[in-house]
């Protein structure tokens, strides 16, 4: 295809959303989707825990909390259209200590101004909920938070984008772009607009474009620990009180799909981009910018960067990490998680001139061009709400 009326640069989960809402809005239109590696869910879309999110974290006049909510109903109603699997675990947030309940509170009420529906619960409710929990006095009860397989909902909504006559082409890595063109292996595209959802480099993308030049993508690195426990010991995902002021929800336990017990992730400060491990895909250029940004992120006075590098870089030890669970599962043991996940990277977007990483996700337009810069957790959840949100915005 040599022209398009929309080129999606990113064929993760958003992008596909993306394309896939355009779709649904615009039949009979042409759109690409771009995805440089040679199969999907590649990275953070096949990477992630697969929970579907209720959205009661977040602030009520953020993106987040408008569009978790939504999302999780879209994608509820996606996976029961093309039949994939969901599992409806729910989900426990439950204190490590008493000072934690007024931020466990305030949480029942962000869920509450946010229209997802939560439950406050006492240490007799829980152990009824999730027997392996551990709580102090109270804990917060989500039945509508679940969880389904990352990849096959990407691998679904490939389908149906497909199936809407929009073209994936795999193996196909953007090297330049700009208003009305995009190429490929010294290959140029005409397109008539392009949507950037390169996630990891999508601050790169929007770069050429002009836009997002205060952003610079700060990685952070997700490991994952697999219980040998029988599927079903562990009922329902068992989430911490989170920091509120880094957007991280701390290590947790979710149940997968299949029912079996994962702990993790982590948020270890990555060095390159795609940073999954060992020197695959080093690149010495990514390793330098980070590390000129760095500073700056150490002089933040948002966030506890001494404290979060402390907490997070030991880590690294299954024991550690596994250990760190046990506050809320005490029968967790480092003997019964042995096998590795395959690790993740956050595409964490931080602004220069604030010293702050973004909280909310963030898309900006640019010249026939929409960018998504911050989309990160929750967005496998939000996506196709996102997307239909963003499409409308692209169309007003």
């Amino acid at each position: 295809m040599k022209t398009a009326d929309v080129v999606v640069i990113g064929g993760g989960i958003v992008g596909l959303a993306l394309a896939d809402a355009w779709l649904a809005r615009h039949p009979g239109t042409s759109v690409l989707v771009l995805e440089k590696e040679p199969g999907l869910a590649a990275h953070a879309s096949g990477r992630n825990s697969g929970v579907l999110h209720a959205g009661f974290y977040y602030a009520p006049d953020s993106l987040k909390a408008q569009l978790t909510k939504d999302g999780n109903h879209l994608l509820h109603e996606f996976c029961a259209e093309r039949g994939v699997v969901v599992r409806e675990t729910g989900k426990v947030v439950v204190t490590q200590s008493e000072s934690e309940i007024p931020a466990l509170r305030e949480l029942f009420v962000r869920g509450q101004v946010n229209g997802v529906k939560l439950e406050l619960v006492d240490e007799a409710q829980l152990r009824e909920l999730e027997p392996l929990a551990k709580t102090h006095g109270s804990a917060l009860w989500s039945p509508t938070t679940a969880v389904a397989d990352p990849v096959a909902v990407v691998e679904a909504l490939a389908g149906r984008v497909r199936e809407r006559g929009g073209v994936i082409a795999l193996g196909s890595e953007v090297t330049g772009a700009g208003p009305g063109w995009v190429t490929i292996a010294e290959r140029r595209i005409s397109a008539g607009y392009v949507i950037n959802a390169a996630g990891l480099y999508a601050d790169k993308v929007a770069h050429w474009y002009g836009v997002g030049t205060d952003y610079r993508m700060l990685p952070f690195k997700g490991l994952y620990w697999y219980g040998s426990w029988a599927p079903g010991r562990l009922q329902r995902h068992v989430y911490p009180v989170p920091d509120p002021r880094n957007p991280f929800l701390g290590v947790h336990l979710t149940v997968t799909v299949d029912g079996k017990a994962k702990i993790g992730p982590t948020a270890i400060p990555a060095l390159w981009r795609q940073d999954y491990g060992g020197f695959a895909g080093f690149n010495a250029g990514e390793l330098a910018s980070i590390a000129r940004t760095y500073p700056s992120f150490f002089r933040s006075k948002d966030h506890d960067v001494a404290g979060l590098l402390r907490s997070e870089l030991p880590k690294y030890s299954r024991k550690h990490l596994v250990n760190q669970a046990r506050a809320l599962v005490p029968s967790v043991a480092p003997a019964d998680f042995k096998i590795k996940g395959r690790p993740g990277v956050r595409a964490q977007l931080f602004h220069l001139p604030t010293r702050k990483l973004e909280m909310d996700f963030v898309f900006e337009h640019g010249d026939r061009s929409t960018h998504m810069l911050n989309v990160v957790s929750p967005a496998w959840t939000s996506a196709l709400a996102v997307a239909k949100y963003v499409v409308a915005e692209i169309n007003s």
